[in-house]
């Protein structure tokens, strides 16, 4: 067994980004890492999503030539300045220069998460990709889909149910036809069944030549992904009667988590002889159990990091709590480590700086590559 082969490789790193992920949250008190802070690492995250699943690694190529750790703290300084463009971007428009961050600027950032995901994968970057200078293209995803966030925001997103409380400020309110946590939790939804799609390897859409092209395929994997989120949403919150921010970190936060580790942590080894779709459906589910049992796990450390927290309306702390330490902390710092760093230093230089892959197996090479 060695450390440096997969997936004993991904495990370490895993424990070591979850123990550093920790870390970083525990001094912290609980307004500061609720509020400030897990807002300027989500503005970080789309960014990250663009290195990894659009660029695969290989742009800023005056970065991605560097050896390591030079690269990964390259790219780590790029991301902090981008990070804080975002930030004072979103905070002097969405957020009406209002602080500390409202719910309408959480969320909204929440969105943006999926938008970049969305775009970046299940798009392919189009129709940005049809800008020929990769580093260009990925730019203006970037900014596309901070532009598409906003125009989903001011169109669907309504608090009238925040009305009265100390942190409701009515001009920031859209006013739109969706209450706001419906259309958050969704979106989040949506994002995990788009990791279950990868789990299939984009099964059962990769069938047909004609659909795996874009636009066909964005279309597509979008109308299946919220189709089906719409579904799950609306049987837990309304027939099981769970509210939605119970539902994000019981359905699809653990299961996003536990899909990031297998897919991109352990770079799609678990399940990797089998063909699908039994290779998805085993990998769906160790995701799900692997997130579940991480999230149980930052439950039960969470009174010992941050002090104890209340479950539940109307705050729903311990519930943002998690979602925010596993979304907003440690899923960045996996992004870092596997796709700034590449894992290094325990996986070791590479024999070359251009065979190390990014992200391998997670279906980003698929979707992202239309004809």
């Amino acid at each position: 067994m060695s450390v440096r082969r997969q997936p004993w490789l991904g495990i370490a790193a895993t424990a070591l980004v979850i123990v550093l992920a920790l870390l970083v949250i525990a001094p912290m008190s609980w307004a500061t890492f609720g509020g400030w802070v897990s807002f300027v690492m989500m503005c970080a995250i789309p960014f990250a999503i663009v290195v990894g699943a659009y660029w695969h690694g290989e742009q800023p190529a005056a970065l991605a030539g560097l050896r390591q750790p030079v690269r990964g703290l390259a790219y780590l300084a790029v991301t902090a300045v981008v990070a804080a463009v975002v930030a004072l971007v979103l905070w002097s428009t969405i957020g009406g220069f209002v602080g500390p961050p409202t719910p309408m600027l959480a969320q909204a950032t929440i969105v943006s998460v999926v938008v970049a995901f969305f775009l970046s994968i299940v798009w392919g970057g189009w129709p940005f990709s049809f800008l020929h200078h990769r580093l260009a293209s990925g730019l203006a995803l970037l900014v596309g889909g901070y532009v598409v966030t906003a125009v989903l925001f001011e169109l669907l997103f309504d608090y009238g149910w925040l009305k009265g409380a100390p942190v409701y400020v009515a001009s920031l309110d859209p006013g739109g036809p969706v209450d706001a946590w419906d259309a958050t939790v969704v979106a989040v939804t949506a994002l995990a069944v788009m990791f279950l799609t990868l789990h299939l390897d984009v099964w059962p859409l990769s069938r047909s030549r004609r659909v795996m092209r874009q636009p066909v395929l964005g279309l597509a994997w979008t109308a299946l992904s919220l189709g089906v989120a719409v579904v799950l949403y609306v049987l837990g919150t309304r027939t099981l009667g769970m509210t939605p921010p119970g539902f994000l970190v019981t359905v699809p936060v653990p299961f996003i988590f536990g899909s990031v580790v297998l897919l991109n942590m352990l770079q799609g080894t678990v399940f990797a002889g089998r063909s699908q779709p039994v290779k998805g459906a085993l990998g769906a589910v160790t995701a799900m159990v692997v997130g579940t049992v991480l999230a149980l796990l930052y439950r039960v450390l969470m009174p010992l990091v941050t002090g104890d927290l209340a479950s539940g309306p109307s705050a729903f702390d311990a519930e943002l709590w998690l979602a925010n330490a596993l979304l907003a902390v440690t899923f960045p710092f996996f992004a870092f480590h596997g796709d700034y760093f590449r894992l290094w230093p325990l996986a070791g230089p590479p024999e070359r700086e251009d065979d190390a892959t990014t992200t391998p197996g997670t279906g980003t090479e698929l979707a992202g590559a239309p004809s």
